[in-house]
Formats: C-alpha cells, sequence, structure tokens
C-alpha cells in the first residue's frame, strides 16, 4: 500500500500544461496502457472505437458546467459560487482572501453581499441584500493553472458536446475529446456526477488515508442502470464517471437506479467492483485523481506513463491529451 502523498508525485515542465483547448476535440493524442502485459501505445482520440470490443459500453457524465465565476462590480475580487444555501445566501470560494474577511462587504451587479461566515477550508458564506441571478453574468470557471481568463471559446469547449444537466463547478475533462458524430459509431450512456468544489482541494495530509472528499450528487437512471448491467465491459469515461459506478455497484458489479450523494475516495489497494477499462486525462500530482487511477493502472505503471507522456511531449491537464486504461 502506498499510502504516503509524495508517492503521487511526479516533474512536470510548466510548458506541458494546455492552455487552450486543440481546434477539433477529437485529434488529441491518446496513450494505451495494457495492465495485463504493461505496455504502452502513442496513439490518437479518434481511434478510440477501433479498442473497443463486442458487448462493450462507453459511460460517460452528462453534467453540465455552470458559469460560475463573478466578479466584484469593482473587478478588485473574484468569487467562484459554489452553492446556494437559501434564497440570499451562497458558499463560495475567493480571491484574494485577505479582502474578504468576516464582515466584509462588496457588490455584484449593484447587489451588495457580506460575509458571513468562513469555513475550515477558507470558503465563505456571503449573504446578499436581495436576489441575484448568479449566472446571468457569470464565465466558466477554468482552473487555475490555465491561468488566464475565460473567454467565448471556454464557453464551449469547457463543456462536453453532450453536457444536459447543470450543476458542476469543473468539467468532466475526459469527456471533452468526444464529438457528437463521434458518439453515434460506439455504443454509449450517460451516468451524471455534478463536479464540486472538491476538486479544487488539495490532499493537506502526508498519510493519504487521511483525506476526506466532499459529498457530490449522482444519479443513475433506469434507462442507464438496464444498459451497465447488460453490457460485457463497462468503459468509463473519467475519473466522475469511476466514482460514479464504484459508488452504486452492488454485489457483483450490479447497478440499481439511485440518486444520491457520494464522498467515494479511490486509491491503492481498492477493489474494482464496476469499471473494465478507463479513459482519462493527465492529472495533478499528488491530486485524489492520481490516486484513483493510479489504483486502477497500478501506481508504478502509471507514473512510468506519466514519465513517458512527459518525454514525448503530452498536453497534460484539462484541455490535455488522454490516456486509455486497458
Amino acid at each position: 500500500m502506498n499510502a504516503r502523498l509524495s508517492d503521487y508525485d511526479y516533474e512536470l515542465p510548466r510548458e506541458l500544461i494546455a492552455k487552450r483547448p486543440l481546434q477539433q476535440r477529437e485529434d488529441a493524442r491518446m496513450m494505451v496502457l495494457d495492465r495485463q502485459d504493461q505496455t504502452i501505445q502513442h496513439r490518437r482520440f479518434r481511434e478510440l472505437k477501433t479498442f473497443l470490443q463486442p458487448g462493450d459500453l462507453v459511460v460517460l457524465n452528462d453534467t453540465r458546467v455552470l458559469p460560475a465565476r463573478r466578479f466584484s462590480d469593482d473587478g478588485t475580487i473574484e468569487f467562484l459560487f459554489l452553492k446556494r444555501l437559501d434564497a440570499h445566501r451562497w458558499k463560495c470560494f475567493v480571491k484574494p482572501g485577505r479582502k474578504m474577511r468576516l464582515g466584509a462587504t462588496t457588490r455584484i451587479d449593484d447587489i451588495a453581499l457580506r460575509v458571513e461566515e468562513i469555513t475550515a477550508d477558507g470558503e465563505r458564506i456571503v449573504v446578499f441584500e436581495r436576489d441575484i441571478d448568479i449566472y446571468a453574468g457569470g464565465s466558466m470557471p477554468l482552473p487555475p493553472y490555465i491561468n488566464r481568463a475565460s473567454d467565448e471559446e471556454d464557453a464551449t469547449r469547457y463543456q462536453t458536446a453532450f453536457a444536459r444537466s447543470d450543476g458542476s463547478v469543473a468539467a468532466p475533462t475526459a469527456g471533452l475529446h468526444f464529438t457528437p458524430e463521434m458518439l453515434t459509431q460506439i455504443p454509449h450512456t450517460f451516468v451524471t456526477l455534478h463536479v464540486g468544489p472538491g476538486t479544487f482541494l488539495p490532499v493537506r495530509s502526508d498519510n493519504v488515508a487521511e483525506h476526506r472528499m466532499d459529498p457530490e450528487y449522482f444519479s443513475i437512471s433506469p434507462e442507464a442502470a438496464e444498459r451497465i448491467n447488460t453490457a460485457q465491459r463497462l468503459i468509463a469515461v473519467g475519473t466522475t464517471v469511476v466514482r460514479t459506478l464504484e459508488s452504486a455497484a452492488h454485489a457483483g458489479g450490479q447497478m440499481h437506479v439511485q440518486e444520491g450523494d457520494t464522498n467515494l475516495f479511490i486509491y491503492p489497494p481498492y477493489n474494482f467492483r464496476a469499471v473494465d477499462a478507463l479513459l482519462t486525462n493527465f492529472h495533478l500530482p499528488r491530486s485524489t485523481l492520481v490516486m484513483l487511477v493510479s489504483a486502477f493502472a497500478g501506481r508504478e505503471f502509471l507514473l512510468r506513463a506519466y514519465a513517458a507522456a512527459v518525454r514525448e511531449r503530452y498536453r497534460f491537464y484539462s484541455y490535455g491529451d488522454c490516456m486509455l486504461i486497458l
């Protein structure tokens, strides 16, 4: 068991962080890992269907990213609105935090707000003086490592082509590579997991077993459950789908119609009950996402693959390339 945070670290040149999406979604490179043979291939995402077998089912997350990033009217404070608590109260991230201490005030759309509470994780609970449509003037909440303001291109490209269920503050990035045309060529179904603020929070304990995931809402429809239960092999598109399927799987991997919250934290060793193959992007070092993929691929094999990706100049993170783990 690899329980230390440093076990999931790797070196990444900053120039390999993808700041913009490729012109065509399906043009991403795809590293293919074979867990049985411990081999690595360098392919293109558009070749995905050549790795599918009869009876396979590709499972995707149809969550939709909300335009939850806002700025104060004077432009000095950035907000990422995470959750509406009641008519006038919201939970949010704030930058810079020193300007929004307890009791501090500012305005958005000329509506005053005040910091009512600061949580243990540094989130702010803010109270507006009256109702406000947060999303009407919002922009896409790009991850901090992209290090630029979002624009019109991001409104489309930091959203999967099949997004339909509002609720996320970050994209399920493995799904960003798919086009509507590709989906017509592969057997697939959709589940939902709304990506929450936990995706931005670092693992603070050196003992990874002490980390706790924030609850995130998920649902599996009757149609999806039926298709999942009759599939021969499940190919999860992204870590959010892995967490959904593994949270919902009963004995023998059977899936039931359900919805609720999950705080499932997957790290080595973990016995997967539902997922047979995984398509995923390249993730930040020391992140819960790297830990989940390490549990699926094997930590040493995964880190060897990441080292190869650096040598081969793959593009990393949300707008980057992907890997298929078989």
